[in-house]
């Protein structure tokens, strides 16, 4: 690496609160930044204050001011990448961060490899609780090179342009932009041209961008905005675009590979809150994604996971109003799940009783569950939670069509893993079968006070590791059931607890506990001021 390597180009509108933040985090990488590029998409608020401070302050800070707003990402960043100066390019949001020595690992791996483009790992941060989430984390546990992404389709699962560097002469000798103006999902359309274009991609597993996640702001990021149906339209719109490129580029694997990853994610994300939004939108979103996915090739749904064929079945093969939409949601959970009641029988299990729709169509059947992996199998594991000094969890295992007693589950290990921490305690339970063999049933015993952090509240989610005779063994999150609600009890040496176990907003269980008067004092006035701003 030589001194000023990298042009690091951050884009913001009206961000003036967090903007210097995001330009310190660039500063920070080192001699290799030769310059921090921050293109104004013509702010109002006091940004160009804050810009004009920051560029005085550091001579390598260049401010490119928009004389008018573009209306979206896209057209910012081709500004940044016009302006810049340098070999390689990284691109920031205002609101986000790079991650210490982000530039460094990105800069070190591509040159290793002679690579047009390296990718690292981005985390999601969720503000203001903390908790970090890696984002497609599979696709970065080693450090690897290719030539293209054809051989390694599940490249295309990382759509995101700001956890790359660019070498920019690739993207000028390809004419590789964001789409201008006002389009939403530019990342999905611009890592689209940039993989059709079979660059030399090299891979890190390190960390190199942290992207905050604002929950209950007035401006959510595009991403959260999902109860808003043109939310939906723009990204299925994104998706027909990245599609056009991989049909035009002549990489029919990748198109194949660009639908598969649709199934799989995209309709998964919006299926799995679908039952909470307005008949409106229902029948909206269920009609646009009919028409898109009808023009899907056959080898992409063949190539998707049981659950995603299913899925796909249903909203092809049903009407809104007839799809059982909450049971859908639950198949589109991650991982996914499937409750019962389970219609047909093992040699033609069926999503629902209907054997002939309407239509004159056949029933919907769940094809491959026979011989799905267990891995890939929707095991679906309930935790009622029973009052008690020691909490107690009774879990419930349906029997799926006979796959659960073949397989053979011999205990269950419950974990209860802290929101932000490492912290894991873990319980055991054996199974047992339950009259009728419709399910199983396992208890195991909770420890709630060694759960508490001194006058603190702490947040645990819930997880069970399903262990089979084979050896083999599947861990999923628990489904919240019965007896969730707020309960004080004594815990050790008399100390007060208060233990609340709750539904997450995908229905998985969560137990948060606060312990000492102070914790539950403030549990208690959260509440208190909540009611009073309603």
């Amino acid at each position: 690496m030589k001194h000023g390597d990298v042009t690091v180009v951050v884009i913001t509108y009206n961000d003036a609160e967090r903007v210097s933040e995001a330009v310190a985090s660039a500063l920070a990488q080192g001699d290799a930044v030769g310059e921090v590029v921050v293109v104004d998409d013509a702010s109002t608020d006091d940004t160009p204050r804050v810009l004009e401070q920051l560029a005085v302050a550091d001579p390598r800070v260049r401010v490119v001011r928009r004389a008018g707003n573009s209306g979206g990402c896209g057209t910012p960043r081709n500004d940044g990448i016009a302006a810049a100066r340098f070999p390689w390019l990284v691109f920031l949001d205002s609101d986000d961060v790079l991650a210490p020595k982000a530039v460094d690992a990105l800069l070190t791996v591509a040159l290793r490899h002679d690579a047009d483009v390296a990718a690292g790992l981005c985390v999601r941060r969720e503000l203001p609780g903390g908790r970090e989430i890696p984002w497609q984390e599979q696709l970065f546990t080693t450090e690897s090179v290719h030539d293209g992404v054809a051989r390694r389709p599940e490249t295309l699962w990382d759509t995101l342009s700001v956890n790359k560097i660019y070498r920019r002469e690739f993207l000028l000798s390809r004419r590789i932009r964001f789409p201008d103006g006002a389009a939403h999902y530019e990342d999905f359309v611009f890592t689209a041209r940039v993989y059709a274009a079979c660059p030399r991609l090299a891979v890190t597993p390190e960390t190199v961008y942290v992207w905050h996640v604002r929950y209950g702001t007035g401006q959510p990021s595009i991403s959260l905005r999902r109860d808003r149906i043109q939310n939906w339209q723009d990204r299925v719109t994104a998706h027909r675009q990245v599609l056009e490129i991989m049909r035009d580029s002549g990489q029919r694997d990748l198109l194949v590979a660009a639908q598969t990853k649709f199934l799989e994610f995209d309709l998964a994300v919006y299926l799995s809150e679908l039952p909470s939004r307005a008949p409106e939108y229902q029948d909206a979103w269920w009609r646009i994604s009919r028409e898109h996915v009808r023009a899907f090739e056959e080898e992409a749904v063949s190539r998707a996971t049981p659950a995603a064929r299913w899925r796909t079945a249903v909203l092809l093969g049903r009407e809104r109003q007839t799809a059982n939409l909450p049971r859908l949601a639950e198949l589109a959970a991650d991982p996914p799940r499937l409750p019962p009641p389970y219609a047909g029988d093992t040699r033609e299990p069926l999503w629902d009783e209907v054997r002939t729709a309407p239509d004159g169509t056949a029933g919907i059947v769940l094809d491959g569950l026979a011989d799905a992996p267990l891995a890939q199998l929707p095991f679906y594991v309930t935790a009622h939670v029973r009052a008690g000094r020691r909490p107690m969890l009774e879990l419930r295992l349906p029997e799926l069509y006979g796959r659960t007693a073949h397989a053979g589950p011999g205990s269950a290990i419950v974990e209860l893993r802290h929101r932000v921490t490492d912290a894991v305690h873990r319980y055991e339970g054996a199974w047992g079968t339950l009259p009728g063999g419709e399910s199983l049933r396992a208890v195991v015993t909770v420890d709630a006070a060694a759960l508490c952090a001194h006058d603190t509240i702490t947040t645990w989610d819930a997880w069970v590791t399903l262990a089979f005779r084979d050896g083999e063994t599947v861990t999923r999150p628990l489904r919240a059931g019965s007896g969730l609600g707020r309960s004080v009890r004594l815990g050790r040496r008399g100390r007060l607890l208060l233990l609340q176990p709750y539904a997450t907003h995908s229905g998985c269980l969560a137990l948060r506990v606060a312990a000492g008067a102070a914790g539950v004092r403030t549990v208690v006035a959260g509440r208190l001021a909540r009611h009073k701003g309603r």
